[in-house]
């Protein structure tokens, strides 16, 4: 297929895969990466399913990829911290994500390059989706953004959360504020291609799970393995674009060369490491890249990129639960940001700053991080998304709200369209 050819078919097979009660697409928008071994996944119907509470989730999840060594996607929420750790979940939730859900779909297409395959299913499938007759894409309805802090108020949380810095309490944390509407009448599929043309990014994804949907433009990798090699890819550092080439070129400069920015990855690194470290063989964690600037439509970001060996001797579930919740929407010391987290946000995060992708039947996997995403529910008519930064003692409260304004630009602008 030409490239046109292959993005019709990617806004065809999504419309077609959107109908079905459960469907997982993600997409990498044709970034380059090392570790895929696909530009584009899409999963649709439910064989089996796996829905779990906080509680005794990954040894459920753990079971269930053993007996169904086959494709499976799913979604992680933040909320599973509390199988981890002693932290309540005491936030209202509007928005009801399952803490822990997985499938086996019925069908699985995979695009790589101007191929398309299908990896399981109908073989007659594809005969189906080229017949589809898209539907044209709609403008969101004018949503009413709220949100759970004034300015005022977000500024004063980041003064008093740097006071537990200057104490010792921690030395970075991750405090997000929510965005919402609670009467919102959305076209999900619209909304998602809407964000994802102005914002394509390499672990974008759409998922449906009967009533709520993830829309999600990410930038971030949560965590992946191939073969027996795991890697994750924290970003901490943002700088907002400029449409003029030469101040943007040093805007990019000054965020490579930023103190601040990469004492705040370099926080999150040394975090990821001693994560890994419990899943991996003995003296193989290593950083593979540190301070990597990676350029996006609205943003440049600071990457960073940390691997290791997979343990014989640990099941690559185990892994997951190892790292997660993942350090750079967390803090250090990790146990005590989520404590400050819970004390200091507003809003339950839920699916928020928790992870989908996939499990292939030979236990590789990549996970994405829940961040630049729309959650909704069509029968709450509830819709939310958050944004946050990491906070040091050298965050400036003012900056760091810009910032959050920033991340949460091109959202708006799809959400507020007329």
């Amino acid at each position: 297929m030409t490239p046109h050819q292959i993005s019709s078919f990617k806004q065809k097979v999504l419309q077609y895969a959107s109908n079905f009660e459960v469907c997982c697409y993600l997409d990498s928008h044709n970034y380059e990466d090392k570790y895929g071994k696909h530009d584009c996944l899409i999963a649709f119907g439910k064989d089996k399913e796996l829905t779990a509470s906080t509680g005794t989730a990954f040894e459920s999840l753990k079971s269930f990829v053993d007996e169904n060594k086959e494709w499976m996607f799913g979604l992680f929420t933040y909320d599973l911290k509390g199988e981890i750790e002693n932290i309540p979940n005491s936030k209202i939730d509007k928005l009801n994500f399952p803490d822990l859900y997985f499938f086996v779909p019925c069908s699985l297409i995979a695009i790589k390059g101007d191929e398309v395959q299908v990896l399981k299913g109908d073989k007659d499938i594809l005969k189906k989706i080229e017949d589809v007759n898209l539907a044209p894409h709609t403008a969101a309805l004018k949503v009413n953004i709220n949100q759970k802090f004034t300015r005022e108020e977000y500024i004063s949380s980041i003064e008093r959360i740097k006071q537990h810095i200057k104490r010792g309490d921690i030395y970075e944390m991750n405090f997000c504020q929510e965005f919402f509407s609670e009467n919102a009448h959305i076209d999900p599929l619209s909304v998602y291609h809407n964000l994802t043309n102005i914002s394509p990014t390499p672990f974008a994804g759409f998922f449906k799970i009967g009533s709520k949907y993830i829309l999600s433009a990410t930038p971030e990798r949560f965590l992946s393995k191939r073969g027996n090699v795991l890697t994750s890819q924290p970003i901490k550092g943002t700088a907002k674009r400029s449409l003029d080439q030469t101040e943007d070129l040093r805007i990019k400069a000054d965020l490579k060369n930023s103190k601040k920015e990469q004492a705040e990855n370099v926080m999150i690194v040394d975090l990821v490491r001693n994560d890994l470290t419990k899943s991996a063989v003995k003296g193989t964690v290593k950083v593979d890249e540190l301070f990597g600037i990676y350029t996006f439509p609205q943003v440049h970001q600071m990457i960073s990129s940390i691997s290791c060996e997979l343990s014989p001797d640990a099941h690559f579930v185990d892994a997951i639960k190892n790292t997660f919740p993942m350090g750079s929407m967390t803090g250090a010391p990790k146990l005590r940001a989520m404590q400050l987290i819970d004390e200091y946000e507003r809003s339950k995060r839920g699916a928020y700053s928790g992870s989908f992708g996939y499990i292939n039947p030979h236990g590789d996997f990549d996970f994405n991080v829940v961040i630049r995403s729309i959650l909704y529910n069509t029968e709450t008519a509830y819709l939310s998304f958050q944004v946050g930064g990491a906070i040091t003692y050298e965050s400036d409260a003012e900056k760091e709200y810009e910032e959050c304004l920033v991340k949460a630009s091109a959202i708006m602008s799809v959400l507020t369209e007329d």
